[in-house]
């Protein structure tokens, strides 16, 4: 991979960092109920889910994925009805401001949100298709894939650790907005409509990367 198009493949990382989604959701609903410095975990697992997903597309069972109807939609079903159910959880979520100690004790664990932000982008496949469709424009065939691979991954996990802390920041100086149960509660449903609406999204979405 030559400099000019890792800059390319920099630039094009960046703008699929920002873009809304529920990566971002999911990174703001942490910094949002536990701080910036517990939330932050949850960007962890993210970018842990984007290793998964570019070690997926490098070994070649994103295509098997993608071309399998039965593999993709157990995938998609999997990945939309977890989102739901991370939706109906923030909907539910106590109307009281979380106290994190400076241990960093909280309602969830530190695991617990890693968890939950590799299960985020690890069962997107539309993340997987995604890939599929962009990451062959910056390969070199006649060059080793595999360092290719490696530096396309690294790259992407980067710019989301980056992207995602930067939204885990934003939402965490909410918290000192919200003093009232009515606004905490009006908060946390707003996040799990976005979850929901997420999900039921993915649930829409088709292998078709033309």
């Amino acid at each position: 991979m030559t400099l000019t198009t890792w800059l390319t493949f920099t630039l094009a990382s960046w703008a699929i960092s920002f873009s809304p989604g529920a990566g971002a959701i999911c990174a703001m609903s942490s910094g949002l109920r536990y701080g910036a410095a517990h939330g932050y975990w949850t960007t962890v697992g993210l970018v842990m889910g984007i290793a998964f997903q570019v070690t997926v597309v490098g070994l070649g069972v994103g295509a098997l994925l993608a071309a399998s109807e039965t593999g993709f939609l157990v995938v998609k079903w999997i990945g939309a009805l977890y989102l739901i159910w991370l939706g109906i959880k923030q909907w539910r979520a106590e109307a009281s401001p979380v106290q994190v100690s400076a241990e960093g004790a909280a309602n969830e664990t530190r695991w617990q949100l890693i968890a939950k932000g590799c299960l985020v982008n690890a069962s997107n496949p539309k993340g997987t298709v995604f890939l599929l469709a962009v990451v062959p424009q910056f390969l070199n065939p006649a060059a080793p894939l595999a360092p290719q691979y490696l530096i396309i991954g690294a790259t992407l996990a980067f710019t989301d650790a980056v992207v995602m802390g930067f939204y885990t920041i934003l939402a965490s100086r909410v918290l000192r907005l919200l003093r009232t149960p009515r606004q905490i509660r009006g908060i946390n449903r707003t996040f799990g409509g976005l979850f929901m609406a997420a999900g039921a999204w993915l649930a829409t979405f088709t292998r078709s990367v033309a």
